[in-house]
């Protein structure tokens, strides 16, 4: 078997298209075998216009929306996609790829809203759970997610696209071996906003960046400086710990756009050997407070708000 069983043009295995009150649930595997995709395709960029993620089970335009109990394994890449749904729920699903498989997200989702996703355990190559633009009201809890990427907010902006995240909530969640633990990453010159993000009662163990914000990502070796950027304010971290295994706290916003209202609590990231002195916290352009003493000291932090933080136009907002 090979990638040219799936024939051209064909970018979902499995697609529900506007449905209401559907449900799938049981106990069975659906298993992608993507070993030989990976194979064939050892990078495919994410969020190229001209290359979308394969995926192996898509919801399309459904209302109501309910997956659990199954296991989803293998995908080529994106294992669980919903895009364009209201009333999303996923609970009691277990998603498996290796930890270097590349793309293979495992719920990924895209302009939904009233999302309820718990009680899961997700292992891919990429994010093990990616929020894209358009979504709002979104509750993740008590997630087990490793290997992969953490959960991530974006990539948004790209292609000076406007985006807009708000009003997600992420509790509750464990998370080992990851690439990254909770991350909110956008491209320059998009537009837009994520605001109402809730990061709280996260547990990390040998995670290389548990807290990343990075306004400047770039999935390949150089990309254009823009000045325009998807404004990032109302993020708070409560009550994140664990081990790291390269840097504890990763603050990186944009000097005309800074991020705003970042807000962290009781937070207790120590390297994995003690031993050995990795790097520091490191912040730019990034306003808020600590409500709490932190570890390590996050004293890149400016406290308060920027004296030449421009106004908002109607080209940031939502």
């Amino acid at each position: 078997m090979n990638s040219n069983a799936w024939g051209k043009g064909l970018l979902q295995w499995l697609e529900f298209s506007k449905l209401v009150e559907i449900t799938i649930q049981g106990k069975g595997t659906i298993d992608g075998s993507g070993s030989v995709w990976w194979q064939d395709n050892p990078y495919v960029e994410p969020d190229n216009k001209k290359k979308k993620k394969l995926q192996a089970v898509r919801f399309y335009g459904s209302l109501n929306a309910t997956v659990t109990g199954i296991t989803i394994q293998n995908s080529p890449q994106c294992h669980l996609k919903f895009d364009n749904c209201i009333g999303v729920m996923v609970h009691h699903i277990r998603v498996s790829s290796p930890g270097d498989s590349p793309n293979t997200d495992g719920v990924h989702l895209q302009n939904s809203r009233d999302v309820l996703i718990h009680s899961s355990t997700l292992g891919c190559g990429d994010d093990c759970i990616s929020i894209q633009t358009g979504c709002t009201n979104v509750y993740i809890h008590d997630v087990n997610c490793g290997p992969g990427h953490g959960i991530s907010i974006g990539s948004l902006g790209r292609y000076n696209t406007r985006a807009c995240v708000s009003n997600i909530t992420v509790k509750n969640v464990n998370m080992h071996n990851t690439m990254t633990g909770v991350r909110i990453k956008t491209w320059q010159g998009g537009s837009g906003s994520v605001s109402g993000i809730m990061f709280s009662d996260i547990q990390l163990t040998e995670v290389q960046f548990p807290i990343v914000i990075d306004q400047f990502y770039c999935d390949k070796s150089t990309c254009k400086n823009q000045s325009s950027a998807v404004s990032v304010s109302g993020i708070n971290y409560q009550r994140i710990k664990g081990t790291y295994t390269v840097k504890p706290v990763h603050f990186a916003c944009s000097d005309n756009l800074p991020c705003i209202d970042i807000s962290l609590t009781s937070i207790e990231l120590k390297p994995l050997q003690e031993k050995y002195h990795l790097y520091d916290p490191f912040c730019w352009a990034t306003y808020g407070e600590l409500n709490t003493p932190t570890t390590p000291p996050i004293e890149c932090l400016q406290i308060g708000k920027p004296t030449s933080n421009r106004p908002q136009t109607d080209h940031d907002t939502c």
